[in-house]
């Protein structure tokens, strides 16, 4: 198969022991190492040995009760990430940040420095929070509402941006024979009065080596994919098949040309969870293993959680009460979960336990069981079919997992030429075929551009 100038992009979101809810519980799995930076040393050089774009670390700020079932404490991921950085060369890294419990300025400066420390390979995971714990962790009764986290994070979005343009490109001007470092001519208070922030100043770092680091963001409601049509480049997507996969990658693109954007200034990676063997009955075997130690209380508690209805009192194999939830417009979470769940329980007349096994290692992004052949004939399937621009890996435990992705699909993925041998620029945007975004300041040191 010919090479074509369109390629496949690959992230890989590493999570705990692995997206399998029962993977710590695994005889060769290592619990203990989640809290341990030389763990994911070795996985991400592992995922920059296969060429992968970028690495994702998801965020809480809060402490779940489902602790007693499952590994969910992680490292802060600007001081893992900023480690990471020092022992890669190229592999983007992806940290999240929430606009409803963070600051804009601390943000902007945040991922500023990593995008220096990485050489230019930072970007940002847009995310408004999902639960009350968190809220009560800042001063809050309770999470503000679904639509008021969106209107503060496009606030929140516009003051980023602003401070990461507040420096142009030009203001370093270095010249120890004049003594003068840098032209404050160059340099922007940004002034921002707005609904949610005031905010005068410039950042107090350049502009980025990127101008801007990426922007990416996983928001499936209606507002979430508005959101994303107006501001994100890379988007993280549950899908849950190719038919929906195609009807989500149409229509967030379609959106986009009311904002001045084209279609290819954003690519869309839905999560898959690859459960990987050299023979189909390996594959299942490995499914199994990780099946036969389901905690289903943690899974009656994930499910509460997710449809914000206390689904602890109901038999495991009696169908998923649909009728019974509450309805998306009262869900002040994960909307878009909340609705492929929804959808799946009642298109294929599952019980609580069969959802519960179903979604139990990919929380509804799609996943697979098969050979490195038959994975990568999927993957391409959605490629080249209009369901995706790439793939969001979810390994289903780690470190195998990953090993066995890397080792036994990119392979399979680089022969059909539809996925890169070798690293051919060194930023993330570069890896993402994104362009550079030009300052909002023209060449006059005005306000070029009014976002």
């Amino acid at each position: 198969m010919k090479a074509t100038d369109r390629q496949l992009h690959l992230n890989v979101f590493l999570m705990g022991n692995g997206h399998h809810e029962a993977a710590w519980r695994l005889p060769g799995s290592s619990p203990q190492d989640v809290t341990n930076a030389s763990y994911y040393v070795k996985l991400l050089q592992t995922a920059e040995r296969g060429k992968l774009d970028s690495l994702f670390l998801a965020d809480s700020y809060a402490l779940p009760p489902t602790i007693r079932y499952k590994v969910l404490q992680s490292l802060e991921p600007f001081t893992l990430l900023s480690a990471l950085a020092m022992l890669t060369s190229r592999i983007g890294l992806i940290g999240t940040a929430s606009t409803t419990y963070s600051h804009p300025y601390h943000v902007a400066r945040q991922f500023a420095s990593l995008d220096f420390i990485s050489g230019g390979r930072a970007a940002w995971n847009i995310v408004t929070s999902t639960n009350d714990a968190t809220a009560h962790n800042f001063a809050d009764e309770k999470l503000p509402e679904h639509g008021e986290r969106y209107k503060r994070a496009a606030e929140f979005l516009e003051v980023v941006q602003q401070l990461w343009d507040s420096w142009e490109d030009d203001a370093l001007v270095q010249d120890k024979a004049s003594g003068i470092y840098a032209d404050p001519g160059s340099i922007h208070d940004i002034r921002h009065q707005g609904s949610y922030f005031s905010v005068r100043g410039a950042l107090n770092l350049p502009r980025p080596p990127q101008g801007q680091p990426v922007r990416v963001q996983a928001g499936a409601s209606e507002t979430g994919k508005e959101f994303a049509a107006h501001a994100a480049e890379v988007v993280f997507t549950a899908q849950n098949s190719f038919a929906d996969g195609c009807l989500f990658y149409t229509d967030l693109k379609s959106r986009m040309k009311k904002y001045g954007r084209q279609p290819d200034e954003l690519k869309i990676l839905p999560g898959f969870c690859p459960i990987i063997g050299d023979t189909e009955a390996e594959a299942r075997d490995r499914e199994a293993a990780l099946h036969d130690h389901i905690q289903f209380d943690y899974g009656l508690l994930r499910l509460s959680n997710l449809f914000s209805t206390d689904m602890t009192g109901f038999e495991l194999d009696e169908p998923v009460p649909v009728d019974f939830l509450a309805q998306q417009s009262e869900v002040n979470g994960h909307r878009g979960r909340y609705q492929l769940y929804v959808e799946l329980a009642r298109r294929e007349k599952l019980t609580m336990r069969q959802l519960i096994v179903k979604t139990a290692s990919s929380r509804g992004h799609y996943s697979m069981v098969g050979t490195p052949v038959q994975i990568a004939d999927e993957m391409e399937k959605w490629w080249r079919g209009g369901a995706a621009d790439g793939f969001n890996v979810m390994p289903p435990y780690l470190p195998e997992g990953l090993e066995l992705f890397v080792d036994k699909v990119v392979p399979e993925l680089q022969n059909r030429g539809i996925f890169r041998s070798e690293y051919t620029g060194t930023t993330l945007r570069e890896h993402y075929g994104l362009q550079r975004p030009a300052s909002i300041y023209g060449q006059t040191g005005q306000l070029a551009v009014k976002r």
